[in-house]
């Protein structure tokens, strides 16, 4: 708004403004493709320049080269004669194309092209003659055919410092127009400035406080943001770690009272099975009795397994190594799947042990109900100081560019991580399946030590 006011107070800004940056423009152009058109024509004159003098060349070598052959016979000479008569064709070529829209130029090349023809034609006739056994006495028959070709080509040269001139003095022209035009325009750009200016302090003192306004909320948001962030983090760790105990309350009471209660029940039931076999009972009870018994086995195995997905016993007296050989043995005995694992020793912390624990079992469980694979590897190591665990499988995948909406258990397996200090990758595609890795500190050796 500030600028539609300054426009409507200085209603010649504008135009002043908008005729200076076209004339700006159109003049820059046209003094850029005028350069460039001569720049172009002195380039062409210089190559040209080049050709001819590599003609003279040309032709002076095979002379040199053609007698050096008839007095040494050595065949050494030939081989620049005939390099000498590719450097002359090729100087020829390209001058005919430089010559070509040019009628006088063309006449005077075609003589030029005439000449030089019939002077090679004789170079070759008196080698031919020479080695065909003939003798041969070298003349200076073929002076007059090299000052004709010195007199045509100086002719094409004088031609090419005419242009050559002519261009210069047409740069020197665009150079002078150019600064005119230039000078002109600047003091009408600079007259639209100081106008414009007068009215622009404000509006630039007023940008610069809103930006201050727009930085410090920025900063602000960004100062929540990682507040917010880190809140978060230390929620998910909060809520996982009640998570884990309650579920080792539970697994304690299961283990506790219900492991009790089952087993006294089965161990009531054996001695009623001594005493009914004792008396001689009827078989059916016998029977009932076994299934009973049955049952509660069971029950006590059901119990385990449960206690056992709550809080994996194997991981405090075995460690994590032969915690996940368990996970994934009974893993690819249920769902069926080839399951490959290298797992190394590692150094964890206890709570750290149980997040890796955790990650694998759910990136298994994941796959079986997702990824529709065939294999699924499993990897546990240290690389580069670092703790890596990767499960990949080679299952449908995703694209990890488009948000699923069902991400919560990445975003909770992303949180966990972070908690620990750790950082989680994955990497998937559509049908090219699916790779979670995560990588964590290790357990500084003072600490394992204790």
């Amino acid at each position: 708004m500030d600028v539609f006011k300054v426009v409507k107070r200085r209603p010649i800004v504008f135009p002043l403004a908008m005729v200076a940056a076209v004339a700006m423009v159109l003049m820059s152009e046209a003094a850029y493709w005028r350069s460039v058109r001569t720049l172009n024509e002195i380039n062409a004159t210089g190559s040209a320049r080049t050709h001819i003098q590599g003609l003279r060349q040309g032709i002076l070598a095979a002379q040199t080269a053609q007698r050096s052959y008839l007095l040494t016979e050595r065949r050494d000479y030939l081989v620049n004669y005939h390099q000498s008569l590719q450097d002359i064709q090729a100087a020829l070529t390209a001058l005919q194309q430089r010559y070509q829209p040019n009628p006088a130029h063309t006449r005077v090349l075609g003589q030029l092209h005439s000449v030089t023809d019939a002077l090679l034609l004789q170079l070759a006739t008196t080698i031919q003659q020479h080695d065909g056994g003939q003798r041969i006495v070298l003349e200076d028959s073929d002076d007059v055919q090299v000052q004709a070709i010195r007199a045509l080509s100086t002719e094409l040269l004088d031609a090419e410092d005419i242009k050559a001139s002519a261009s210069q003095n047409d740069i020197y022209q665009t150079l002078l127009l150019s600064r005119i035009g230039v000078a002109l325009l600047s003091a009408i750009s600079l007259l639209a400035l100081i106008m414009y200016l007068r009215q622009s302090f404000a509006l630039e003192r007023q940008q610069q406080e809103l930006q201050r306004i727009g930085q410090t909320e920025r900063d602000r948001l960004e100062i929540e943001v990682r507040q917010r962030t880190a809140q978060l983090t230390e929620l998910t760790h909060h809520l996982q770690t009640a998570r884990e105990d309650e579920r080792s309350r539970l697994a304690r009471n299961l283990h506790d009272d219900l492991g009790a209660l089952l087993t006294s029940a089965k161990l009531d039931a054996a001695r009623i099975r001594s005493r009914l076999v004792a008396a001689g009972s009827a078989p059916e009870a016998l029977d009932l009795l076994a299934h009973l018994v049955a049952t509660l086995n069971s029950g006590i195995a059901l119990g385990r397994r449960i206690i056992e997905d709550l809080r994996p016993s194997a991981l405090g007296t075995l460690g994590l190594v032969a915690t996940l050989e368990i996970l994934v043995g009974e893993y690819a005995e249920h769902s069926g799947l080839q399951v490959h694992s290298v797992l190394e020793p590692v150094s964890l912390d206890e709570n750290a042990e149980l997040m890796v624990y955790r990650l694998v079992q759910e990136a298994l469980t994941n796959i079986s109900k997702h990824a529709k694979a065939h294999q699924v590897w499993v990897n546990l190591g240290l690389r580069d100081r670092l703790v890596e665990v990767s499960v990949r499988d080679d299952g449908a995948g995703f694209n990890t560019q488009v948000q699923p909406t069902s991400a919560y258990g990445l975003v909770g397996m992303r949180f966990r991580v972070e908690a620990e200090g750790g950082t989680l990758t994955v990497v998937s595609a559509p049908h090219q399946g699916t790779r979670i890795q995560v990588r964590i500190p290790q357990l500084a050796q003072s600490d394992n030590n204790l």
